[in-house]
């Protein structure tokens, strides 16, 4: 089924090299259903952080960047998607930091353990589907 509404690009103010060196955009909104790309824990300059528990939490930070450009808040996540390169290892700290984000709000989640990401240091992805107002 096809989604129905205008697409729109999400590029929040400093992910702009996303679109330009990596050709995604951030999120993609089309009517009140936001996709947001996997989010990694880097800063606008992509030095990735290097703690585990700030790595995962800068992951989060970059996910509410796209969220809140859009007019989203987390309240409105419906889905979440992770990549772990430590699975299920990082599982009991990643969840502390999510929940420190995601509070009461409880989407779908769909985990997975994975060889490698695109670049050197990276420990997990963070991907969100939100819906306006769910």
């Amino acid at each position: 089924m096809k989604p129905s509404g205008t697409r729109r690009l999400i590029v929040p103010p400093g992910m702009e090299n996303l679109v330009e060196r990596f050709h995604y955009a951030p999120g993609v909104l089309i009517g009140d259903t936001l996709y947001v790309s996997g989010q990694v824990g880097r800063d606008e300059q992509l030095n990735v952080v290097t703690d585990r528990r700030a790595q995962f939490a800068q992951a989060f930070r970059n996910v509410g960047k796209v969220l809140a450009a859009a007019g989203f808040e987390f309240s409105d996540v419906v889905e979440l998607e992770t990549w772990f390169l430590n699975f299920p290892g990082d599982l009991p700290l990643f969840m502390e930091v999510k929940d420190q984000f995601l509070g009461d709000t409880t989407p779908t989640w769909t985990g997975f353990g994975v060889a490698s990401f695109s670049m050197p240091g990276i420990v997990c992805e963070v991907k969100v589907t939100a819906v306006k107002g769910a």
